[in-house]
């Protein structure tokens, strides 16, 4: 049982580890020159979260549950620089030691984008999309504990236009 509690508390640090990876990056990045940074707190989500359920046109995902879910979401977009290739690289070793899955991958003249998740089968505690657009760098981090369902369903709507 002492084994267990062990392993227990080792998890629940690692993911809080994990979330604290995508904060630290945003803000190791976001005071740069050039580079257009958003925070998003869990207050404007828990705000965000009273606004009536918001649907897709055809009614198949409820937006609202999944609003309510984040704890946090950052974004960083990094045009032409060595920070660009830097935090590219960052990203990398990130969902590389944080054991990310690979949920997409799209390639399209050049521009490069991955979206990777951690979690198990019922909810997705982190999502991390890392775009690169030749020496671009965009790179967006969602934290939660988002159902991996209605994730899922946002992302194939998107991917269908």
């Amino acid at each position: 049982m002492k084994k267990f509690y062990i392993l227990l508390v080792m998890l629940l640090v690692s993911v809080s580890a994990l979330a604290q990876n995508g904060r630290a990056l945003y803000e190791k990045y976001s005071d740069l020159p050039d580079v257009e940074a958003v925070y998003i707190s869990p207050a404007m989500f828990r705000l965000i979260g009273r606004i009536p359920d918001v649907e897709l046109q055809d009614g198949s995902v409820n937006f609202g549950p999944l609003i309510k879910s984040l704890s946090g979401l950052y974004i960083l977009n990094i045009p032409q620089s060595d920070a660009a290739a830097n935090l590219a690289d960052e990203v990398n070793r990130f969902v590389k030691k944080g054991n990310y899955e690979l949920l997409m991958e799209a390639k399209d003249n050049g521009e490069v984008t991955r979206m990777y998740t951690v979690g198990d089968d019922k909810v997705v505690n982190s999502l991390v999309m890392l775009t690169r657009d030749g020496s671009e760098t965009s790179f967006i981090c969602l934290d939660g504990s988002m159902p991996r369902e209605q994730l899922e369903a946002l992302i194939a709507d998107a991917a269908k236009d």
